[in-house]
């Protein structure tokens, strides 16, 4: 009998332990937990909308802009371990191909993509040529010249800017990385623990978490201080040259931009829609418009690009088959080919193109220009950091 008391009392005594030790653990936890949400305090950012910008923008509720999370994102950015590797000859950065003097594009003479044409670590070339990163908070229809990145996506991994970052880590014709290494390296890297703590309240270094830090800093790359920017605001004046073009660029009878690149009463210079404007009659590429939403209306089309800045973002079209703004003025006044695919506000389709006069292409030229801004190409807030969290040189960003 003695044995069994014996027994139950050592049963209650390891009982009790157990117990205690969970409420121990618990009480441990709870008080570093505390500890953790009053250290974690991030900053908003606050997006300031220009003068006659739209007030709807591009922010997903899961990832809020923060003043850290930026700051995180801008290193990242321009950090070419991003890629997993380490070695110098594997080191690639989303700053390597998007350089804010080209205004976030390669440029049309980059050292190393010679003509523009872009290509990852591995040599193989990216599909298209590039398109600028400009003002991408507020594209809601669809990112890519194809608009395969969108909202609605049945696929969630390809629905905002936050997928692109981890499509560029893995994809061949860019990273061509293993997102299992990017975490490791980066969270391998001193300083950038502490980093992603003050951006999302975690030591811990995510695939998730670079993503969304990337996609904040792509968000404030906002371009709003043009010479027209400024025409606009009533600070500055535009020739005659420049007022003639803009005459041309807003009209039907005269250049008849304004339906897919807007204008004064769309200052992003972009509707950042899909049109086929008549570059072919014969489409076979697997990466157009028609590949997202399968109406055949949609063969050989693709995003209309942003006009800012758009002087240095050659070549242009999705293909790069432009190299000069003469080229594709020529093309709109007397090149275009008519198909049944070429979008209805071609309007000027039937007649081979909108017949330009020189001096009318010189005047839409001279007006396109004045969408130029340096204040986006210049300011140290968007270009690279003067060194990365361990003292590492950032990559690109010239």
């Amino acid at each position: 009998m003695s044995c069994m008391v014996l027994g139950n009392f050592r049963w209650f005594i390891s009982r009790m332990m157990f117990i205690l030790g969970i409420i121990i653990f618990a009480f441990l936890f709870s008080d570093c937990k505390h500890e953790d949400a009053a250290d974690y305090n991030p900053t908003p950012y606050q997006i300031v909308v220009p003068k006659y910008f739209p007030t709807r923008m591009n922010i997903p509720s899961n990832n809020p802009m923060t003043v850290e999370g930026v700051e995180l994102g801008r290193n990242l950015f321009y950090d070419g371990r991003l890629s997993g590797k380490t070695h110098p000859d594997s080191l690639m950065s989303c700053g390597t191909c998007h350089l804010q003097s080209s205004s976030f594009e390669c440029g049309i003479n980059h050292p190393k993509f010679i003509g523009g044409r872009t290509f990852g670590i591995t040599g193989i070339n990216t599909p298209h040529f590039m398109l600028p990163m400009i003002n991408l908070v507020w594209n809601e229809s669809g990112y890519l010249w194809s608009g395969s990145i969108y909202e609605e996506n049945p696929n969630p991994a390809q629905r905002n800017i936050e997928d692109i970052v981890g499509m560029a880590v893995t994809a061949p014709h860019e990273f061509a990385g293993d997102t299992n290494k990017t975490k490791a390296l980066i969270q391998s890297i001193n300083g950038y623990p502490e980093l992603f703590y003050k951006a999302f309240g975690s030591h811990t270094v995510t695939m998730k978490n670079i993503s969304k830090a990337v996609a904040q800093f792509s968000r404030t790359l906002i371009s709003s201080d043009s010479k027209f920017d400024k025409y606009m605001r009533g600070e500055q004046q535009l020739s005659t040259n420049e007022l003639n073009g803009y005459v041309l660029f807003m009209t039907e009878e005269g250049a008849d931009c304004f339906h897919c690149h807007g204008g004064s009463g769309n200052p992003l210079f972009t509707t950042n829609l899909f049109y086929n404007n008549g570059k072919d009659s014969v489409f076979n590429d697997s990466r157009d418009r028609f590949s997202v939403t399968g109406d055949p209306s949609d063969h050989g089309a693709y995003k209309a690009s942003t006009l800012r800045n758009i002087e240095l973002t050659g070549p242009y079209m999705h293909d790069g088959r432009f190299k000069t703004l003469e080229e594709v003025i020529d093309f709109y006044s007397q090149g275009i080919i008519w198909s049944a695919n070429v979008h209805p506000l071609m309007h000027h389709a039937y007649d081979g193109g909108i017949q330009l006069t020189p001096n009318e292409k010189a005047d839409l030229v001279s007006f396109i220009k004045t969408l130029r801004d340096e204040t986006f190409l210049t300011t140290p807030a968007f270009g690279p950091p003067v060194k990365l969290p361990d003292g590492a040189k950032p990559i690109g960003g010239k």
